[in-house]
């Protein structure tokens, strides 16, 4: 388990994931051999799987962010896979994630412009298989987005 210095640690990570090791070990008050020591054995425990870029698709020009909600027909066998699969060939489909309960999928679908969404969603959305209903929110804003953790 994690004890209070490693949690320092992972606090400080999520909040400035580019801050140099050196700067991280003194904002996390241990040495910079402790904090590489930390770091890959949380590594190989799988705590930290990754030190990621965002993208922020809109300084790249997508503007418009759909999130889709899908139910799928049960009662074709492998519905789920066959329609996961087709989503992961639509380049614009940034995230997929499964549900319990009345929706089982959710993508999240990015686009240039309105005139680009009808295109996505005519030519790659509504084909993909198995679909019984679905649902479409349009991204307004965003509040809230952290990956940071009450460490």
């Amino acid at each position: 388990m994690l004890d209070e210095t490693d949690r320092r640690i992972l606090r400080h990570l999520l909040a400035d994931p580019e801050a140099p090791n050196t700067l991280l070990a003194e904002r996390a008050g241990v040495t910079g051999a402790s904090l590489w020591r930390r770091m890959e054995k949380m590594r190989a425990e799988g705590v930290i799987r990754a030190i990621r870029g965002r993208i922020d698709w809109r300084a790249l020009g997508y503007g418009v962010e759909v999130s889709l909600r899908f139910t799928l027909d049960k009662t074709v066998p492998h519905a789920f896979d066959a329609f996961t699969a087709a989503a992961r060939e639509v380049p614009e489909v940034i995230e997929i994630q499964t549900f319990l309960g009345s929706v089982d999928l959710r993508l999240s679908v990015i686009a240039r412009d309105m005139g680009h969404w009808q295109q996505i969603y005519r030519e790659k959305i509504l084909t993909l298989p198995h679909v019984a209903d679905s649902d479409a929110l349009m991204l307004v804003s965003t509040i809230k987005s952290t990956q940071e953790m009450p460490l």
